[in-house]
């Protein structure tokens, strides 16, 4: 809701105020007495969620359940909603807690917030004798236990039946709240150029860690974590967790967030996800010819710009039946 519905950054907030939280829709009685006491904050929790949703977009590009062909954020959002305790609801939990925790860090460091301020990390260990530590990095200590009060209130103040199928949605939730939390504390806590280029790899390699871990494990429907495969170790707070298997996304069906791959376009050579025998679900696919045209035959002019040509390319395509 908070991701969907923008707030706007007034000049002063008045703590206790209800306006705000009240009209948020959503929020849990837990959630709605902190957005009261930290309306501030309000603000960077919705532009967190906004990242989560567009990174799960991007996450799911190549997949059979391609969230990046629609548009609409709201609609995304409900298809994420509908998606119940499968790996994909499991890694969206995980990269919208991450999410809240960057947005969060990064407002202390600007000086957008006022019960935080810039990251008090001690210099690491590993770091070299004549390089300087200082500046303004983000404040990953504070936006992590933000977030962990914040985003797991709303699990936190359910009591569910112990072993009921709800207290194991919950236990699941609570999982992978925590892997993403962690998952986003490693390129947020140091603020520095030399460290920013290897982040961004370091990023591309948990979001891929992240879903490889989906199968390895899971947490019953009697409320307590059970290994779905023995040859797998039981799930460190790092390891994503789910209850219900994947919708197989290859026929639309709204009401289990799919989307259906029907004209996807498939790459015919790839063995992977996005390869015509995997996204096409054995329909079959078509072969089309397309015009691309690119930039070619460029060259460098002294001082101080570049001239390409136009070429013009036909290439084969093709897209699922």
């Amino acid at each position: 809701s908070l991701a969907m519905n923008p707030i706007q950054r007034p000049e002063m907030y008045i703590i206790g105020a209800q306006p705000v939280c009240s009209q948020l829709p959503g929020l849990s009685p837990g959630q709605r007495k902190l957005c009261q006491l930290y309306q501030e904050h309000m603000v960077f929790i919705g532009e967190g969620a906004r990242s989560a949703i567009k990174e799960c977009q991007y996450q799911f590009r190549q997949r059979r359940g391609d969230l990046s062909l629609v548009e609409n954020l709201s609609l995304v959002n409900l298809l994420l909603v509908s998606l119940a305790g499968s790996r994909e609801t499991a890694f969206t939990y995980a990269v919208s807690a991450a999410g809240v925790v960057n947005a969060i860090s990064r407002a202390c460091r600007e000086g957008e917030l006022s019960s935080c301020g810039c990251s008090r990390t001690a210099r690491p260990k590993d770091l070299p004798r004549d390089w300087l530590w200082g500046g303004c990095g983000d404040n990953v200590e504070y936006g992590y236990r933000f977030a962990k009060e914040f985003v797991d209130a709303k699990e936190r103040e359910k009591n569910y039946v112990r072993g009921s199928e709800e207290q194991a949605r919950m236990l699941m939730n609570l999982q992978n709240n925590e892997a993403g939390r962690r998952d986003a504390g490693p390129c947020a806590w140091r603020q520095c150029c030399w460290c920013r280029e290897a982040c961004g790899h370091q990023m591309a390699q948990v979001r891929n860690a992240s879903l490889l871990a989906w199968a390895r494990a899971g947490i019953s429907r009697k409320g307590k974590r059970e290994r779905v495969n023995n040859r797998f170790n039981m799930p460190t707070q790092e390891d994503l967790v789910y209850v219900d298997p994947s919708p197989d996304y290859c026929l639309r069906n709204e009401t289990t967030g799919s989307l259906g791959t029907q004209g996807r376009l498939c790459n015919k050579t790839s063995e992977g996800m996005d390869g015509c025998e995997l996204m096409c679900c054995g329909r079959g696919y078509d072969q089309f010819k397309s015009v691309q045209v690119e930039r070619c035959h460029c060259k460098f002019h002294w001082c101080c710009y570049v001239k390409c040509k136009k070429c013009t390319e036909i290439v084969d395509q093709y897209v699922c039946k």
